[in-house]
C-alpha cells in the first residue's frame, strides 16, 4: 500500500472516529439527568457538585428530576470520560466544581436554545450503558 493511500484511509479513520466520539458523547449528555443551563452556567464558571444535586440542583434548574449526590456524581463522571466535562483544579489540587471541555461547548451550542436535551430513547439508553461498561473494563 502506497504512503498516499495510507494517508488518506488513516485520516477517513480518524474523522469517523472522532464522529463516533462526538455521537457517544451526544447520547450520554441526552441520558444525563441534566438541563442545558447548567450546562450554559458550566460555559462561563464552574459549578460545584453540591449545587447540581439533590433539593438545590432542582432549585437551580440544573436537575430533570431529584437526583441524589452519587447519581449526580457518577453521571458527571461519566460525561468526563466521554469528553464533555473536566473537573476543576485550585492551587489546593481538583476540587468538587466541574467545567465545559471544548466538546461540551461545542455540544452546548447545538442545543443552547432548548430547556433540555432532547429525550433519550431506549436505543440512546441502552447504547449509554454498553459504553460505560465497555469502557469500565479498562479502568
Amino acid at each position: 500500500m502506497s504512503t498516499e493511500t495510507l494517508s488518506k484511509s488513516n485520516n477517513k479513520d480518524i474523522t469517523e472516529y472522532e464522529l463516533q466520539i462526538l455521537q457517544r458523547a451526544e447520547v450520554a449528555l441526552r441520558c444525563a439527568p441534566f438541563t442545558t443551563k447548567l450546562f450554559a452556567d458550566m460555559a462561563t464558571q464552574g459549578v460545584n457538585l453540591r449545587a447540581i444535586a439533590g433539593n438545590d440542583g432542582i432549585k437551580n434548574q440544573y436537575l430533570t428530576n431529584p437526583t441524589s449526590l452519587i447519581i449526580a456524581e457518577n453521571a458527571l463522571l461519566w460525561l468526563i470520560q466521554v469528553g464533555v466535562l473536566r473537573r476543576e483544579v485550585d492551587g489546593q489540587g481538583i476540587t468538587d466544581s466541574f467545567r465545559l471541555t471544548p466538546m461540551g461547548h461545542l455540544l452546548l451550542n447545538k442545543w443552547r436554545s432548548q430547556p433540555r436535551f432532547p429525550i433519550a430513547s431506549l436505543g440512546d439508553r441502552l447504547q449509554n450503558f454498553w459504553a460505560q461498561i465497555q469502557i469500565s473494563r479498562f479502568l
